[in-house]
């Protein structure tokens, strides 16, 4: 199991309502349906993906995170979840406020453009990193807004956001509890794992479902 799946599965509580956006073919929501019991859902852009998630039995509808979430109701999840796939949105603010209106809490994850690895590799060699977390040549790589872990974190205050637990994650080990305002963190980790909430939810009198949006 990827070590950034387990964390995820270790901070969504039993029997939560999840949406896990950008979720591929579907294994992290498997996993948390089969382990925690979760009602999952999920949100993915590529037809084939969606097709692989159907074919296993899971909840999947097409959509583009970017413009798609606007259309989910208010506080229908307890959890959203972002796993590798902010770095792709094209408005990752806009993604990260839509994901803390339809859900309690957001877990979101993304390589770490701070990591030593990069940082040498940059000064090393004047070209842009291919690394573990970012394997692809820059001609061929869907990311298009790459960040630190200090990037991240000025955005979660921008956006008067509560960070619940961060973790760092390097080279397949189990993830490590971090605080991310410490600078040297920003060196240390190849991937990093926010939760978080805001600081005043949005109100409204009961949480709506999202059920009509997947036809169930």
């Amino acid at each position: 199991m990827r070590e950034d799946f387990r964390e995820i599965l270790r901070l969504v509580r039993p029997g939560a309502r999840v949406l896990d956006v950008g979720c591929g073919e579907g294994d992290l929501l498997e996993l948390l349906i089969r382990e925690k019991g979760a009602d999952g859902r999920g949100l993915e852009l590529e037809a084939l993906k969606v097709s692989d998630c159907l074919a296993r039995g899971l909840s999947v509808i097409q959509g583009d995170a970017d413009r798609d979430l606007d259309y989910f109701p208010t506080r229908a999840f307890d959890y959203a979840i972002l796993s590798q796939t902010l770095q792709a949105t094209h408005n990752p603010r806009h993604v990260l406020n839509e994901l803390l209106r339809i859900a309690d809490r957001a877990i979101v994850s993304f390589p770490n453009f701070g990591h030593w690895r990069v940082r040498w590799s940059l000064l090393s060699r004047g070209r842009m990193p291919e690394t573990r977390a970012l394997p692809l040549p820059w001609w061929s790589t869907p990311n298009i807004h790459l960040c630190s872990l200090a990037d991240f974190a000025a955005l979660t205050e921008d956006l008067d956001l509560q960070v619940e637990h961060c973790a760092a994650l390097v080279r397949g080990r189990p993830a490590r509890t971090i605080e991310p305002g410490r600078g040297w963190e920003n060196w240390r980790a190849e991937n990093a794992l926010f939760l978080l909430s805001r600081r005043s939810p949005p109100s409204i009198a009961e949480p709506a479902a999202a059920t009509d949006l997947f036809g169930a």
